[in-house]
């Protein structure tokens, strides 16, 4: 029923547009028969709202995913290179909580495995909001970083990667079915910088998907309990975007299109020297505000993403 209402309001919308439209056609007629200048006036402001309420009408055919309007969660892996890697995937982190800081939707790092001098090897956020995935899904793919590397003494220029992966959180307990039968949980101590126990009792649990081989562990919470509930969410996501990439092999396979994917899937470039750019490589979208970008000022690339997929098949 509450599909079947958004449905119908969205149907409503459209055709109180239409109407709206047809509206003006009738107006033009008329201030062409009695050559009105006011008319022509009123004429001119209705057709800027409809261009206005229209704009913002097909920016919302982007989130017509079927899991667009879940909450997300983001995975973040450091790529090849020690601590460079590993600072990058932090910096990557900082990102996008600050991008949900400025759109007011909840963020929660439910795991995160520091690095061995500095950064992060990997880290979990479980994003709330409307939308998230439907706007982080656009974040999916290969980070490369081009800097001067503040763990250099020779200051050299340096190439990092990271990967982001992220995953629709599931709406209910029959949209994923785990039996208990397929999955091993193990417990162990969380661990904090160089692999130091950072907790005397073993909070930090490890689930191993057994039917196929998809392994989530989470530790930042001091309860076991509540570290089973996250990964199970985790676990939950990735058996629904291992669905999708299935679905999306597919549809490839019957267009004759090649599907690049995990760390073959370079999408963005930050150069913070010689000169600063974020250049997005699948839309073309650049700025020069690359810091703007590591604050979280992510919407801009963002929405050309979503515009340049409207009319794609949804993830």
């Amino acid at each position: 029923m509450k599909r079947l209402s958004g449905l119908r309001q969205r149907i409503d919308t459209w055709r109180g547009l239409e109407a709206q439209v047809r509206d003006l056609l009738e107006l033009v007629e008329l201030a062409r028969a009695e050559d009105d200048a006011a008319i022509a006036g009123d004429i001119a402001r209705d057709a800027d709202d409809v261009e206005r309420r229209l704009g913002a009408l097909e920016f919302e055919l982007a989130f017509s995913g079927p899991y667009d309007d879940r909450n997300a969660i983001i995975a973040i892996h450091a790529g090849a290179g020690g601590t460079e890697s590993q600072d990058w995937a932090e910096m990557l982190l900082r990102m996008y909580l600050r991008w949900c800081e400025r759109r007011g939707f909840p963020a929660e790092v439910i795991d995160l495995m520091p690095g061995e001098e500095a950064g992060i090897k990997s880290a979990t956020v479980e994003v709330t909001g409307a939308h998230a995935y439907g706007n982080l899904k656009s974040e999916r793919g290969v980070h490369r970083l081009v800097r001067l590397s503040p763990f250099d003494s020779a200051h050299a220029r340096h190439t990092s990667f990271a990967l982001v992966e992220v995953l629709p959180e599931a709406g209910d307990a029959a949209e994923v079915r785990i039996s208990a039968d397929d999955i091993r949980v193990d417990v162990f101590r969380a661990s904090g910088h160089g692999g130091q126990n950072v907790q005397k009792n073993s909070t930090a649990i490890r689930i191993t998907h057994l039917p196929t081989g998809i392994v989530v562990t989470c530790q930042n919470e001091r309860s076991q309990h509540r570290n089973r509930e996250s990964a199970m969410r985790v676990l939950e996501a990735r058996l629904i975007e291992r669905e999708l990439e299935r679905h999306a092999d597919e549809q490839a396979r019957i267009k004759g299109e090649h599907v690049s994917a995990g760390w073959s899937n370079q999408i963005r470039s930050y150069v913070l020297h010689p000169y600063k750019m974020v250049k997005d490589h699948r839309t073309g979208y650049e700025t020069s505000d690359a810091a703007g970008v590591l604050e979280g000022d992510l919407d801009p690339i963002i929405q050309a993403y979503l515009k340049s997929q409207v009319g794609q098949d949804a993830a």
